[in-house]
């Protein structure tokens, strides 16, 4: 299995959905690389061969979102099956997705559901990305979620988590700066001690996105929303951390013009412009 972690331009990317495709292929923005959720392009059809149109010419990380990496269950092989065969296909620059679970027996949620950051938990995590990665050849990013509930079995800190779990398997890991800042607003975590906590050798792709406040003060991490300016902060704190890391810019739903996501994800290529100018100086 490859040792690599990605392949990545260290720059700032855009998640590209659906409504956009024909007007990248129209208007060829300059973007350094696109991310898109691989489930999307399962099956083949229209989509697929837009999407080869796209690889013809910009790197792609593949984002999974249905696989439920934390499922009780035994991994559905069908599923499996489908990444691999979308892997090998598109030749993606990373693929990933996310410490979460989704199915309970019959029953699939649309949604990334939390685990506990229990020793089981982690033992489970640690068999089942191995799993992943030797039926899909290649090292894989692991993404940490936003969550609006804490477990009374939460004795692990959530960047320890992450971090033993890239320890022992070999993983890379997604860092979703959004998520963090969510997390700290609505169970008090501790945002900059998760980013301390992990070993910068594994980072290998960092997600930034926007969030919705409820009436009650809880946040939503809907990716609906521009990024804020204190996930902007934790994003340069990041940077001060693991230094200049591949940076995606996230937009699901109110999903503007593609116009506005390029100019939000110049900030993000100003800003990790300026640490590698700072990397580069030695400073």
């Amino acid at each position: 299995m490859p040792n690599q972690l990605h392949q990545l331009p260290v720059a700032a990317g855009i998640g590209l959905r659906m409504p956009h495709i024909q007007k990248v292929l129209d208007t060829r923005p300059d973007v350094a690389w696109w991310e898109v959720h691989a489930e999307n392009f399962f099956g083949g059809g229209a989509n697929l061969a837009a999407l080869d149109r796209i690889r013809a010419d910009w790197p792609i990380s593949l984002h999974g979102v249905g696989l439920g990496l934390g499922n009780a269950e035994p991994l559905r092989q069908a599923h499996l099956s489908e990444w691999k065969q979308l892997i090998d296909r598109v030749e993606p620059a990373a693929i990933s997705e996310h410490l979460c679970w989704n199915a309970w027996q019959n029953d699939y949620f649309n949604d990334l559901l939390p685990l506990p950051y229990s020793e089981a938990a982690l033992a489970h995590m640690i068999e089942r990305v191995g799993q992943v990665q030797h039926a899909l050849g290649r090292p894989l990013l692991v993404e940490n979620l936003s969550s609006y509930v804490a477990f009374p079995e939460d004795v692990i800190p959530e960047g320890e988590f992450l971090a033993e779990l890239a320890r022992r398997t070999g993983c890379g890991l997604l860092v979703d700066i959004n998520n963090l800042y969510v997390n700290e607003r609505n169970l008090g975590r501790d945002a900059k001690a998760a980013i301390d906590a992990l070993p910068v050798e594994a980072v290998a792709e960092i997600h930034i996105a926007g969030f919705e406040t409820r009436d009650d003060g809880l946040l939503i991490d809907t990716h609906g929303a521009p990024v804020c300016e204190p996930v902007w902060a934790l994003l340069d704190y990041a940077y001060q951390r693991f230094g200049p890391v591949p940076t995606l810019l996230e937009r699901d739903t109110s999903l503007p013009a593609l116009e506005s996501l390029l100019q939000e994800s110049g900030r993000a290529a100003t800003l990790l412009a300026s640490h590698q100018t700072i990397q580069q100086e030695g400073r």
